[in-house]
């Protein structure tokens, strides 16, 4: 079913694949729309994100969408006697940032059924009040068409609309939401994926693009950038999936640079391929395809260029949501911080969106995530590629450095792919630590309107202190490192793609705490009583008392030395979720597994170390504040060369590109194209 001429389709509804039931309460929920909500008091209006206690239901939702009446992706039954609403993640329209962001200001839905029921349309504003618009009777074969305007949602609210069958199935063919043509039509995007050492994955999510030809219709190429060892090319099912999508797929083999310079290998293609636009996709991920044509709609519409993000969702746990747009605080310039409306980790199984006021309204963000992400390549030209940081803060740099250049990020609902959260991720110790330190500064650096970068030192020293009291050594080396290479000047950071993290590897020979085993048997057992029980309740220092405990856990840390045996062997084992700096300070000695739960490595409280990496951090972060003025110079001078087409083309150049791999004669090579 295509758009009536003069009308354009912005979003279809869609149903989960057989494969995907587990996210049912994304896409469709059993009963009305208001038979499940929350009961309205002006306490929401005040507070959008209630605790869980206030939130009182009327009705429940304890039926489920019969996976049997999933007919096909877009069409599903409604038994005789039963309703569905469509007031969900993946099919309630977004007006709010439609009105906000594009010219549109009057839409309409059209449903087409088979049967005998009703169609009603609901919407919401920003306090996630649910009001009835409009209804219509169908019977037999009908179309049914709302014409609805998107003027009253300047703040926030959706649209959506409700099934109930009588006297008989009621079967929901198909539907979409429809509005003027874009403004910007024929437009096309290169997706791409970078990815490492993930072929499973990455091969899965094409063969996923492969069975969605109307999201593929939009794209110019499908480009790999392929950075690990074990290569997708290589993969059993491979060279099915490229006959699939012939010659809009390309592989390039490149050496590892990082997620920076996968992500700028594919902006740098789609801006030499002619593309109007580039989306970034991670290689561990599941998409939903329909993103794909969710955000060319939304973008070929917008008022301006916008670089249009899509949401995360848990990969672990389906149905809950993790992203939904990041923001920066200026003054702390802290790793992934979410809306300030926004609360991380909703489960949409527990509490759907016509359940959830804080849904309802327009998140403005900074940024977005370049799980998934496409940027414009007008965008591109001309503020540049990505900072070469090989990984993390990357996007957060990219989003800040186009709102300067007045180019705005949105996080479209409705958009979304599945995604291991960062909660199941050790990704800020270890040799990550170097790059998240590094960037973080890095960033600072450029685009901090506070003088010295506000609280930015003074946070890393603290996190420098726990760290050290934590007994990760090789952590705080490396952020030492990272220091001592920002402070050398903008000039390492191309160099660095290369042989960095090879540099960092190395090292952990000489740090206990870097050295992962899998078994946990293969450390000596804990004697009894050997340390602080593992069951202690032990609880964070007050904010007011947090000077006094560093100082008191510093100094005997610094001034005790442990026990022979707790050298020897571990007071404890702690699980992942128990590893906190304030309850790791007690011991000498202990056990740690990883996020993953995959391997463990032992803790050794070394005071030398302590002694030698406090007093270097200090003198560290005394320079920074000295110098901070003039480096953030050096760095913002460096800035447009760091960012530009021959930079990265020469470092491409670099990494030793080796044969792509195509599905048909229009492939390219890398090295000729770069």
């Amino acid at each position: 079913m295509s758009a009536a001429p003069g009308w354009s389709t912005l979003q279809r509804v869609i149903f989960p694949p057989e494969s995907g039931v587990d996210t049912m309460s994304l896409y469709a929920d059993a009963g009305p729309a208001t038979g499940v909500r929350f009961k309205e008091s002006d306490e929401f209006a005040r507070n959008p994100k209630p605790v869980e206690q206030k939130l009182h239901l009327v009705g429940s939702n304890t039926r489920e969408v019969h996976v049997d009446d999933l007919l096909s992706r877009q069409s599903v039954r409604v038994r005789s006697g039963e309703q569905l609403s469509l007031g969900t993640y993946f099919n309630a329209f977004p007006a709010s940032y439609w009105r906000r962001w594009t010219h549109l200001r009057d839409i309409r839905l059209v449903v087409e059924t088979s049967g005998r029921g009703s169609v009603t349309v609901y919407k919401s504003n920003a306090r996630g009040t649910i009001q009835r618009v409009d209804g219509a009777r169908v019977e037999d074969d009908a179309r049914t068409e709302f014409e609805l305007s998107i003027k009253p949602f300047g703040d926030g609210g959706w649209y959506w609309f409700d099934l109930a069958s009588s006297g008989g199935d009621l079967v929901l063919k198909e539907a979409r939401w429809e509005g003027p043509p874009p403004v910007r039509t024929g437009e096309t995007v290169t997706i791409q994926i970078t990815t490492m050492d993930k072929p499973d994955f990455c091969l899965a999510n094409v063969r996923t693009l492969a069975g969605h030809p109307e999201a593929l219709e939009l794209a110019r190429e499908v480009l790999i950038v392929d950075q690990g060892s074990r290569k997708v090319a290589d993969q059993p099912g491979f060279a099915e999936v490229a006959a699939l999508l012939g010659p809009k797929l390309r592989v390039i083999d490149q050496a590892n640079l990082g997620g920076s310079g996968g992500f700028a290998r594919g902006m740098y293609e789609s801006v030499e391929n002619g593309s109007d636009y580039v989306l970034l996709l991670d290689d561990d991920v599941v998409m939903e395809p329909e993103s794909i044509m969710r955000m060319m709609a939304f973008s070929g519409s917008c008022k301006s260029p916008t670089i249009v993000g899509g949401h995360m969702f848990d990969l672990y746990s389906r149905s809950t949501l993790y992203s939904m747009g990041e923001t920066i605080d200026s003054r702390r310039f802290s790793p992934g911080q979410p809306h300030r409306d926004m609360q991380m980790r909703h489960d949409f199984s527990v509490s759907n969106l016509r359940q959830t006021p804080w849904l309802h309204r327009r998140f403005d963000v900074d940024y977005n995530g370049w799980w998934m992400c496409m940027i414009p390549t007008s965008v591109i030209r001309q503020v540049g590629l990505p900072l070469p940081l090989f990984i993390k803060w990357d996007d957060s740099e990219y989003g800040l450095r186009a709102r300067a250049a007045g180019f705005r990020t949105v996080s479209l609902p409705g958009a979304a792919l599945w995604h291991i959260s960062w909660i199941d991720k050790d990704d800020l110790v270890g040799w990550q630590a170097y790059f998240h330190n590094r960037n973080r500064l890095i960033t600072a650096l450029l685009h901090s309107p506070h003088p010295k970068g506000g609280n930015v030192l003074r946070e890393s020293f603290q996190e420098d202190v726990k760290h050290l009291v934590s007994l990760q050594y090789f952590t705080v080396h490396n952020r030492l490192s990272a220091r001592e290479d920002l402070l050398a000047g903008p000039a390492h950071l191309h160099p660095a793609l290369h042989g960095k993290l090879a540099e960092i590897l190395a090292r952990r020979g000489a740090y206990s705490d870097a050295q992962m085993l899998e078994d946990v048997d293969e450390f000596p057992p804990p004697a009894l009583g050997a340390g602080l029980s593992t069951s202690a309740d032990i609880q964070m220092p007050a904010k007011k008392d947090m000077v006094q405990w560093g100082v008191a856990t510093v100094a005997r840390q610094l001034l005790k030395r442990p026990s022979r045996e707790a050298l020897e062997r571990p007071q404890a084992y702690l699980a992942h979720i128990d590893n906190r700096w304030f309850r790791i300070a007690h011991y000498d000695s202990v056990v740690v597994s990883n996020a993953e739960g995959t391997a463990a490595s032992w803790y050794k409280r070394d005071p030398r170390k302590l002694r030698e990496m406090l007093k270097q951090s200090a003198s560290q972060h005394a320079r920074l504040y000295k110098e901070w003025d003039d480096l953030a110079e050096a760095y913002k001078s460096a800035l447009p060369e760091l960012v530009s087409t021959d930079s990265w083309r020469r470092t491409f150049q670099a990494a030793a590109p080796g044969q792509d791999h195509a599905g048909g004669p229009a492939a390219r090579s890398a090295a000729a194209s770069s």
